[in-house]
């Protein structure tokens, strides 16, 4: 169960990590990038743990994966200035 759960954390800093190089530019800041990171797959660990059970640490992975990219996806930012169009009269 540890090594699950360091393998996970270590998962979602590496999922992280590449979010910010891939991305820098429409990310905030690094440590809040890094630590979500780490939870969404700490999180995404436990979930699918709870789910499956024990035996099964190469899904909990795939979830702890899953759970991370989507919380890392939600801290994106739009890549370019929002066009608005004013409404016609």
């Amino acid at each position: 169960m540890i090594l699950e759960a360091l393998g996970s954390a270590v998962l979602g800093l590496v999922l992280s990590w590449a979010a910010l190089h891939r991305l820098a530019h429409r990310l905030p800041t690094r440590h809040l990038v890094l630590a979500t990171g780490v939870a969404g797959a700490l999180f995404g660990d436990f979930v699918t743990h709870s789910a499956l059970g024990p035996g099964s640490p190469v899904l909990s992975l795939v979830g702890a994966a899953i759970v991370s990219a989507a919380s890392l996806s939600l801290l994106l930012r739009p890549a370019g200035r929002l066009r608005r169009r004013s409404a016609p009269a």
